[in-house]
């Protein structure tokens, strides 16, 4: 198993630099997208993505069930890229009727298991100001602590700095 993940801030290249490690493990990739097209903004970059990736990989198209997709469908592929943590949170946070504690350890389970070699995005987002709503510092601490907790599982991890990857671990 080998996890490699890639943090950092909003347009900072992460996912650029994770196709590309992707690539470097063969031919047959997936592409695990956790976000949900709900407004032409969002459109607009998932469309971005798309056309970034090309064909060459496989897009599974999943807001929730990240734990799933990694449990049951990576052992096909020579390398899953995750895209991204922050939004699989985000997703879980606000469906409603989750338990997060408990998602959040399947998800971690299901990285530390997964077999292939699996590239994962994800957002700092505690770097900047203090959100002045309840919610929106919940989520901040979740994210810091879901990537912790990633980052321990991972062989490497990446901090992407205008567009350039800096080697943590």
């Amino acid at each position: 198993m080998a996890v490699t993940l890639i943090g950092g801030g909003s347009r900072s290249g992460k996912t650029s630099f994770a196709l590309r490690r992707a690539r470097e493990y063969g031919a047959k990739l997936a592409y695990a997208a956790t976000a949900e097209v709900l407004d032409e903004e969002m459109a607009a970059r998932t469309a971005a993505h798309q056309s970034e990736r090309g064909a060459e990989f496989v897009t599974i198209e999943e807001p929730l069930e990240l734990a799933r997709v990694l449990e049951t469908g990576a052992a096909g592929f020579d390398a899953v890229v995750v895209d991204c943590l922050t939004l699989w949170l985000s997703n879980i946070m606000l469906a409603g009727g989750r338990d997060l504690p408990r998602e959040v350890d399947r998800l971690v389970k299901a990285v530390s298991d997964c077999p292939g070699p699996l590239v994962i995005v994800t957002n700092e987002v505690g770097a900047g100001i203090v959100p002045e709503n309840a919610l929106a510092r919940e989520f901040r601490d979740q994210a810091g602590w879901l990537n912790q907790r990633i980052a321990e599982t991972a062989a490497e991890v990446y901090w992407m700095v205008f567009g350039c990857p800096v080697k943590v671990k």
